[in-house]
């Protein structure tokens, strides 16, 4: 059930369809947009970064379904509840964001009327910019943090659906990624300190059925001295050859098994829950703490998304058999539904 992509090559072949399936700790195949066979309308793609430390998040997002588009800022308090939303829609983007063909090199701008984003790649670093004069809807903003990429190692999905063979999704995750720097909207400064802030990017280009359900969890920080991190998720496409759960400990990749979560019952979303994967390797308690919320609504664009913050508090077990104990590990697990 864990099958990994060892083998170098293009991520579709000429009918359009994956001619690998697994997953991989590295970009090992190539993605080219023009190999994908469906309708252009079909075409997503997004570049999405969050950061964040045990008081706050902030995210940031180049992305779109083809017929729509969103060009975002977001930041919140956990505590507080307090939120600030800066988002740019566009009508019929299609192809013309240039988004990057893979997530390990290439600038991606977006600047329009005073609004500039920008994440830019270097050897071992990302940058994360955004400014904005504002205007009477928006407040100024003015963004710079850097990301420091110590690890080669991440998760790379190549996931088929069933719907329809020219279906995929190649997707892209990195997280324990040192973040320094600041984040200021209107007369509000946030900082973001390496010793207690984590990047993570969800790098994703595909097509898939117009309504979908996933659940996804993803979480950085440090355990004995030393970089810790996890990403688990089900429910999106057909993953009979691998599944996307893994641990990283100190930048190596440790793969782990089936981890299923059900997020609205026992109580609902802010209830605490129990994560515990099918290889009994990932043991966790999860407690709550903030619900970012989000849905959007534009003519047949139809989405919503439970992003629950909260406690992680258990252990996980490397391969070699080691048991990092984890505690009040600040992450998240979300639950979002789609129509797109």
């Amino acid at each position: 059930m864990q099958n990994r992509i060892h083998t170098p090559g293009p991520v579709l072949g000429s009918d359009g369809v994956l001619l690998q399936r697994g997953y991989s700790t590295q970009a090992v195949l190539t993605f080219n947009r023009d190999a994908i066979k469906a309708p252009p309308w079909r075409v997503k793609e997004w570049d999405f970064y969050q950061v964040s430390n045990d008081q706050y998040g902030l995210q940031m997002t180049i992305g779109h379904v083809s017929y729509a588009g969103d060009v975002s800022v977001k930041l919140f308090e956990f505590e507080t509840g307090k939120r600030y939303d800066i988002s740019n829609m566009l009508i019929l983007p299609f192809g013309r964001l240039n988004m990057p063909a893979t997530a390990e090199q290439g600038d991606l701008t977006y600047q329009k009327k005073g609004f500039l984003m920008q994440f830019q790649v270097v050897d071992g670093e990302r940058r994360l910019i955004c400014k904005s004069a504002g205007n009477g809807k928006q407040l100024p903003i003015d963004i710079d943090i850097r990301l420091i990429q110590p690890d080669s190692t991440s998760i790379v999905m190549a996931t088929p659906f069933d719907e329809d063979s020219r279906f995929f999704y190649y997707n892209h995750k990195i997280n324990c990624m040192p973040a320094n720097g600041f984040a200021r909207i209107g007369e509000q400064e946030y900082r973001f300190e390496a010793d207690t802030a984590f990047g993570l990017l969800d790098w994703g280009r595909g097509v898939w059925p117009f309504s979908h359900e996933w659940f996804w969890g993803s979480g950085s920080g440090y355990a004995f001295g030393k970089r810790f991190g996890f990403n688990i998720g089900y429910g999106f496409g057909n993953t009979s050859a691998a599944t996307e759960n893994i641990l990283f400990y100190d930048g190596e990749a440790h793969k782990i098994g089936q981890v299923h979560f059900d997020l609205q019952g026992g109580g609902g979303y802010m209830a605490r829950k129990t994560f515990i994967s099918e290889d009994g390797r990932f043991e966790m308690e999860f407690k709550p703490i903030y619900d970012r919320y989000t849905e959007m609504k534009l003519k047949i664009v139809d989405t919503h998304c439970h992003q629950i913050f909260g406690k992680f508090n258990g252990k996980a077990v490397l391969d070699d058999g080691t048991v990092i104990e984890v505690k009040d590990l600040v992450a998240f697990a979300e639950h979002a539904v789609n129509r797109w």
